[in-house]
């Protein structure tokens, strides 16, 4: 199969859906994988009839089980031609509240789902990264991961680690011809954000970013090589300034930029 492939987990609805959406506009093949098989399938229906062609895949994906991921990426590569062109780590979890109110269960879940659930893919796909030429590892990373954000303490943790495990996977995989960068949005009004973020946290975090717009940079962050490497694409306005400020300004002023808008 001579058309690129895409692997999208928590595809079925938010931001994963609109970047599936996304790359098949952009004539890609794409794999459509997550914790909720119907809701995936359904999506990948959708696109199927709006293309008019058929260029999806869908199973269900726990992304906190390895076996998971490695019976998936093999459904994957046998639907795709064996091409792995994008692995795009999107899925993930979200709990807001004091941090020592929320059940210590739910603390290890978050972990489970947005740090692990990445590195359990990383490693995973390797070998079909590497047989795929000029592939590319997208991961869904967050303003949060540049600073602590109250209320979001485990879910802000596990986005720092995306962010380090991105830059140290950039350099190691450029030798095998590898590319491994991150997408930082701030809060995005979906479906998990809205059920677990009050509504007025949520809006002073997110501003006016879409599902739409993050799916976008993703896909420009796939396919654009900069002429400089640099792991890291913000996205939207307010992180775009985060990201001004943390460089330029000493740390007690973000500290007390996040604490505001976090109350």
């Amino acid at each position: 199969m001579s058309r690129k492939a895409v692997f999208i987990t928590g595809a079925a609805r938010g931001i994963g859906r609109a970047t599936a959406e996304h790359f098949a506009c952009a004539g890609y093949f794409v794999g459509l994988y997550d914790i909720d098989a119907h809701g995936a399938a359904r999506t990948a229906k959708e696109i199927a009839a709006t293309t008019g062609e058929d260029t999806t895949t869908s199973s269900a994906l726990d992304v906190a089980d390895p076996a998971a991921w490695q019976a998936c990426l093999e459904q994957f590569r046998a639907a795709s031609g064996g091409r792995l062109d994008v692995l795009v780590n999107n899925a993930g979890i979200l709990t807001t509240g004091d941090f020592a109110e929320v059940p210590l269960a739910r603390h290890a879940a978050i972990v489970e789902v947005n740090f692990k659930g990445m590195l359990n893919g990383c490693h995973t796909a390797f070998p079909y990264l590497k047989r795929t030429p000029g592939s590319v590892v997208v991961n869904l990373c967050s303003a949060s991961a540049m600073y602590g954000v109250p209320g979001l303490a485990t879910y802000s943790a596990t986005k720092a680690a995306v962010r380090s495990l991105t830059e140290a996977l950039d350099l190691e995989w450029s030798r095998q011809g590898i590319r491994v960068c991150d997408v930082l949005p701030t809060f995005v009004t979906t479906d998990m954000g809205a059920a677990s973020m009050p509504g007025t946290r949520i809006k002073r975090l997110s501003g006016s970013l879409t599902a739409e717009q993050v799916a976008k940079a993703v896909l420009t962050a796939a396919e654009h090589r900069p002429r400089l490497p640099h792991p890291h694409r913000t996205v939207g306005r307010r992180t775009q300034a985060t990201a001004v400020l943390n460089r330029l300004l000493p740390s007690w002023v973000t500290r007390e930029m996040f604490n505001r808008l976090s109350c």
